[in-house]
């Protein structure tokens, strides 16, 4: 008889644990990039072959190449808030 509430104990923890894991795992999912061209250069991603991705502070940004995350590492400030505002336009 002692062992149901042992094991209702240990199912209850479970799903808790289960539900804190699943809201990490989304929690570390980096936003999705709103721009269909460089946020550098202004190229249309995919124009000069596969576009680079990189992950800063939890944030996707994509560029048309390698080269372009010099530029963004020298002031990512001010690419943050261009993507930013495109995040905030309406789509359609």
């Amino acid at each position: 008889m002692k062992k149901l509430p042992s094991l209702l104990l240990a199912l209850l923890l479970g799903s808790l644990l289960a539900d804190i894991v699943s809201a990490a795992d989304k929690a570390a999912e980096p936003a999705a990039y709103p721009l269909k061209t460089c946020v550098v250069s202004g190229e249309k991603l995919g124009s000069m072959g596969k576009s680079f991705v990189h992950t800063y502070e939890g944030r996707e940004v994509q560029f048309c190449c390698k080269a372009c995350l010099k530029d963004f590492n020298k002031d990512p400030q001010k690419f943050l808030k261009k993507i930013d505002a495109a995040a905030e336009k309406p789509k359609g």
